[in-house]
Parts: structure tokens; C-alpha cells; sequence
């Protein structure tokens, strides 16, 4: 359960921060009037409902504690952070493109931090137009140019490319199979995994994209049997993911099948249930069993505010703690001027992450991604990516 504020004394000795606990919009927050000058306000996009609403606790929690460290010292731009908590699901009742034009038609919010599917990211990115920042946390297919979004997560080079590689080498894979939902994501993440099978004269036996909300994943784990497949590349989501994994453990076929993943974190690890996780491995630039001086710090934080009953770390809840740092980097550090900096800032910008003190990419010094297999109900990290 998460840890409640009981008394005045409680904000007095900073366990909690009424500026970090969110507004949702559409419920304790309906207003449209501008800004009070006091707040800078981040309207924060994730998915609270549909096949990716399962990530949404972690995702909250994760950007609170980020809004509780830049309330700590100065905030963003001089003024108390405050978030503004939006429903980025392609299921929700209405979309959220619409929702984020009339807040910033109103002038109703200072920037964006989006975690949600990359088909959301593009049609924002034609309603935002640079009228405030627009920071785009989770991993994604690349080629992020529109001005004024930065993109911050894991592209299929630095996350996909490696982990396939390696598990190759390590199986000799005679076919593969491929499964995801019927979005720009899976899609372009599959054509840059066909690639990397051509280059290692692997065939792939089976392909299919899914809507978002299948119940039933039974007729299509029959398929991937048929075709005996000895690997499957899964990129479903959230719910749809857990789906699939149970139906997956459900016919056996866990037992032969090597199941890899760049999008199961540990909240569908933990609803897919020990029987269907045999030889699976995930992919990712963070697993909340890292253990690095950050994540050390990042994990303290976090359970000091919501208590040993936290939703799970995970990356994608990590990904909105380092853009809400980002998003404060790039504002404090280029001001008025963050329009025509934002474009390389996710490559050369300076910020707090969980995977290390301070994110930044250099040649000596490349972004971490790390392959991780299941044991029991938890990644166990087997390879660091960077490291070839």
C-alpha cells in the first residue's frame, strides 16, 4: 500500500510532498485556466486502462519520487513541480490527443512526459508543435526528429540487435517466430530483428499482429507450435503479454521454447505467474534488481515514500523518473532557449537516472542495456549489452 500523509508533520519532516502526489485530469483536477505562477506544471501521459494500464502504478510512483527531489532543492525553473495525471491509452474513453490540446490551448500545462505506445508519441507530436517541452520516456523503434519531443528510450540497435545476437550464439536457433501487437513499434522492432536473422541464416517460420485486448491467446500459441519454432520474439503488451505467457505455460510450450522479449517487465513477470516463464529472457536498459550505485539510491528513495508495498520497479516506471530529470536538465539548463537544444539533448544532455548518477551518452561511456532471464519470479541479469 502506498504510504498515506497523515498530518502536518508529516510534510513538515519530508516524508511526503503534496506537490509530488498527482492530479488527474478529469477528476480532482477539471479546470482549464492557465498556469498560477507558482506550479510548473507536468502533465504526465501514461496509460491507466487497457492492455497497458498495468504499467500505470509504477509509472506514478517512479515520477514522484523525481518530483519530490526537484521540489527538495529549487524545482523546474524556479517553481514547485506538480503533476498533472493524464490517461495515454489508445483504449481511453477519450483520446488523449484531444485531452492534451485543450490543456495546452488553455495554457494549462508547462511540458509533457509521455510513457505510452509509440503510436500515441506520433500523434501528439502533431498536436504539441513545440509549444512546451515534450519528453518521450519508454524504449521505441527510433528515428524521433519531430522538434521539440525528445525521445529518451531504447532503440532496437542498442536493445534488440545485441540480446538476439547473443541468445543465438548461445542456442543456435534453428527458426523463429515472431508475435506482437499491430502498431508501429512491433512492426518496425520485427523488420529490424528480420534483418539480424538474414544476417545469421535463420528462418522465420511465423509472424503476426494482434490487436490490442485478445483474450484468448490459445489459437495463436497452437500456431507458433505447429510451426516448431524453437524461439519466439514477443512483443505484446502489458496485458496482452500476460496473456500470451499463461497460454504459453499453459500448452508446455515453455519447456522447448525460448521466449524473448524487449517489453515484459516485472509487472507482467509477476502476473504471468511462475508455471509460464520457463526459458524466457527480457531485454532492457533497467531492472529493478540492478545493482549499481544509482539504483541503489533510486530504490531507497522510492520505498522510503511508498512503503515496502510499492508497485515493482521496473524500467518503464524508471523511464518517467529520468524524464522528469531530463525535462528539468533541459529547461535549467538552456531556459527559452530549450527549443533548438532539444533535438540532440537525449543523446548529449546530463540527468539523473536510476542506472547511473548522471545519464549521458559518450563513445567511452554508451547507455547500459542488459539481457536478463527469469528465475523464479525475477530477472536475473546475464549480460550487459554495452559490454561486446
Amino acid at each position: 500500500m502506498q504510504q498515506r500523509c497523515s498530518s502536518g508533520q508529516d510534510f513538515a519532516a519530508g516524508r511526503c510532498d503534496p506537490a509530488s502526489l498527482p492530479l488527474e485530469y478529469g477528476r480532482e483536477f477539471d479546470s482549464l485556466s492557465p498556469l498560477p505562477g507558482s506550479y510548473y506544471r507536468i502533465a504526465l501521459l501514461v496509460p491507466l486502462c487497457g492492455a497497458a494500464g498495468i504499467w500505470s502504478p509504477s509509472c506514478i510512483a517512479s515520477a514522484q519520487v523525481a518530483v519530490k527531489e526537484l521540489n527538495h532543492r529549487d524545482g523546474i525553473d524556479g517553481r514547485q513541480v506538480q503533476l498533472l495525471l493524464v490517461d495515454a491509452a489508445e483504449e481511453a474513453a477519450v483520446p488523449v490527443d484531444s485531452l492534451v490540446c485543450d490543456l495546452l490551448a488553455a495554457q494549462a500545462i508547462d511540458a509533457i512526459v509521455g510513457m505510452h505506445i509509440s503510436a500515441v508519441r506520433q500523434r501528439l507530436s502533431k498536436v504539441v508543435r513545440q509549444r512546451v517541452p515534450f519528453i518521450y520516456t519508454p524504449l521505441y523503434e527510433g528515428g524521433e526528429r519531430t522538434p521539440g519531443v525528445v525521445a529518451i528510450g531504447e532503440t532496437p540497435a542498442l536493445q534488440l540487435g545485441p540480446a538476439i545476437g547473443h541468445l543465438h550464439a548461445t542456442y543456435r536457433f534453428r527458426r523463429w517466430a515472431m508475435i506482437g501487437n499491430d502498431y508501429v513499434w512491433p512492426r518496425a522492432s520485427h523488420t529490424f530483428a528480420k534483418r539480424i536473422l538474414r544476417d545469421c541464416s535463420t528462418p522465420l517460420v511465423y509472424e503476426r499482429y494482434l490487436p490490442f485486448g485478445v483474450s484468448d491467446m490459445g489459437p495463436f500459441v497452437d500456431e507458433i507450435r505447429r510451426c516448431r519454432a524453437d524461439a519466439v520474439l514477443v512483443s505484446l503488451i502489458g496485458q496482452d503479454a500476460v496473456m500470451f505467457n499463461r497460454a504459453f505455460g499453459e500448452a508446455d510450450l515453455h519447456r522447448s521454447t525460448v521466449r524473448f522479449s524487449c517489453a515484459v517487465e516485472e509487472n507482467v513477470l509477476l502476473a504471468s505467474g511462475p508455471k509460464s516463464l520457463n526459458r524466457f529472457y527480457a531485454s532492457a536498459a533497467y531492472f529493478g534488481s540492478l545493482r549499481t550505485e544509482a539504483n541503489a539510491s533510486f530504490r531507497e528513495k522510492y520505498h522510503s515514500i511508498h512503503g515496502d508495498h510499492a508497485p515493482v520497479l521496473n524500467t518503464l516506471g524508471q523511464s518517467t523518473y529520468e524524464g522528469i530529470h531530463c525535462l528539468a536538465a533541459l529547461v535549467d539548463t538552456h531556459g527559452d532557449d530549450w527549443r533548438s537544444r532539444a533535438a540532440d539533448f537525449a543523446a548529449r544532455g546530463h540527468y539523473r537516472s536510476a542506472r547511473r548518477m548522471a545519464r549521458g551518452t559518450t563513445e567511452s561511456c554508451p547507455l547500459p542495456a542488459y539481457l536478463a532471464r527469469v528465475t523464479g519470479m525475477e530477472f536475473e541479469i546475464v549480460k550487459n549489452l554495452t559490454r561486446q
